[in-house]
């Protein structure tokens, strides 16, 4: 009875045998996905087409900035994709590696401004009870 359930339910597959035989001709053939074969005609001329672009002022200015071309008025009407995408490359790592440079700036100038605040005697706490007594002052007259 469980195998016959099984059977009619399609999880026949779970159970390991198959109820139904399946005939040889369609074991190896996928008709579904299958095209049929006699639709294999070409258009006349060549399928693809010239790679090319028209770039942007944006795009001629990192084309410029990446090194590519040496000003604005060398660049080409149409330009690679290939191109664009390198050179859009190359200014991501060069944008990337000046903030890093600007972080480590900044790091060691707070670093520079902490060393002096603290040779000051200065410190956060002493900041803050000084505006808390200076607030309670102000909140009594």
């Amino acid at each position: 009875m469980l195998r016959a359930a099984l059977g009619r339910s399609g999880a026949r597959l779970l159970a390991g045998r198959s109820a139904v035989p399946v005939p040889r001709s369609l074991v190896g053939r996928r008709y579904q996905c299958s095209k049929p074969e006699g639709d294999k005609t070409k258009a006349e001329g060549p399928s693809f087409k010239i790679p090319g672009h028209k770039p942007s002022n944006f795009e001629k200015k990192i084309l410029v900035w990446g090194g590519r071309f040496k000003n604005e008025s060398d660049i080409p009407e149409i330009v690679s994709y290939e191109m664009v995408d390198a050179a859009k490359s190359k200014v991501r790592v060069k944008f990337s590696v000046l903030m890093m440079l600007l972080t480590i700036a900044g790091c060691i100038v707070m670093v520079i401004s902490g060393k002096q605040a603290a040779r000051q005697q200065e410190s956060l706490a002493k900041m803050n009870l000084e505006k808390k007594a200076r607030l309670r002052s102000e909140a009594e007259k």
